[in-house]
């Protein structure tokens, strides 16, 4: 499953609000855990600023203290730990190293050195959730777990379904967390109402269609996910709603139901490859506050380059 976990660090207290998360979910999987910090030099209009020497070492050298502390408190509750510390640009050598090393999942503070912000992550894990093309956890440094290190139990997890054998990619992971954590899963299902945008109101045949699709739609997922019970050694409950906003209705249910962890696949049965995420995916990175887990239905050669990440590359190679 995910049996190496990359967990980038800046030495600030809100990055190491992963640590309870790194510790619950490396344990539940018997993962390995790299440390990974990236020492930034300044970069203004495209030139790299002069650094002096001596600063220099001795931020290296509190970045490697800082590291090795993490390290050493890790392994004290059990886990296989290693770390590094890189040079560069933060978000390129992150994504680097992953690939390098064969990382299955990266787990990320939502903030960091830079400080909390109103937006919901900072700018450095946007570009690390939009390029890497892994399984990603993002935790929200906004609320930080209490409590020791390996004390974190997860549970509530909340799995969306959308009926699709992509989506399912989510639930070798669940299952094993909540066998873990013996935590409840529940597998949600939202059943979106027919749009029916023109110029004059829905006649009432429109309508029937309309309520003949819903009630279609609702019976084949109750269905699947009883089905879905069946087949899992875990206990889950199930849920079906009804809504016009599948996004809108599944962060009410997080709320309802005190989901302390979110678990997404990257794409359901719409997505294609032209994107990492599909849509409700991404409106969880962007709105979401708990822990959420994406894990990424598609290889990085799958993905679709952006025109920016093309170019870029045409660039560098000149």
């Amino acid at each position: 499953m995910f049996d190496h976990i990359l967990v980038p660090l800046d030495g600030s207290a809100l990055a190491e609000c992963v640590l309870p998360h790194v510790v619950a979910v490396a344990q539940a999987l018997g993962s390995q855990v790299t440390l990974l910090g990236v020492l930034e030099r300044g970069d203004t209009a495209g030139r790299v600023q002069s650094v002096d020497p001596l600063g220099w070492h001795i931020r290296k050298a509190e970045a490697e203290a800082s590291l090795e502390g993490v390290r050493t408190r890790l392994q004290d509750v059990g886990l296989r730990v290693q770390s590094a510390l890189l040079e560069g640009q933060a978000a390129e050598r992150i994504i680097e190293y992953a690939y390098e090393n064969g990382i299955d999942l990266i787990i990320l503070s939502s903030h960091g050195r830079s400080g909390l912000s109103g937006w919901n992550v900072s700018s450095i894990v946007l570009k690390i959730i939009l390029r890497a093309y892994l399984p990603i956890m993002i935790v929200r440094a906004y609320q930080p777990v209490t409590g020791g290190l390996g004390d974190l139990r997860y549970r509530r997890l909340l799995v969306p379904l959308d009926c699709s054998r992509r989506a399912e990619c989510v639930l070798s992971l669940s299952t094993t967390l909540a066998r873990h954590h013996e935590a409840d899963l529940l597998a949600a299902h939202v059943v979106v109402r027919p749009q029916m945008p023109r110029w004059s109101p829905p006649t009432q045949e429109d309508v029937e269609l309309a309520n003949r699709i819903v009630e279609r739609n609702r019976l084949e997922a109750t269905r699947y996910l009883k089905q879905l019970q069946s087949r899992l050694d875990v206990h889950v409950r199930t849920s079906v709603l009804l809504s016009d906003h599948t996004a809108e209705t599944l962060h009410d249910l997080v709320e309802q139901a005190n989901a302390d962890l979110v678990i997404l696949s990257a794409h359901g049965y719409s997505g294609g490859t032209k994107w990492p995420y599909g849509s409700t995916v991404v409106n969880f990175i962007g709105y979401g506050t708990t822990p959420l887990m994406i894990v990424q239905d598609l290889s990085p050669d799958e993905v679709e380059r952006t025109r920016a990440e093309m170019l870029a590359r045409e660039r560098k190679g000149h």
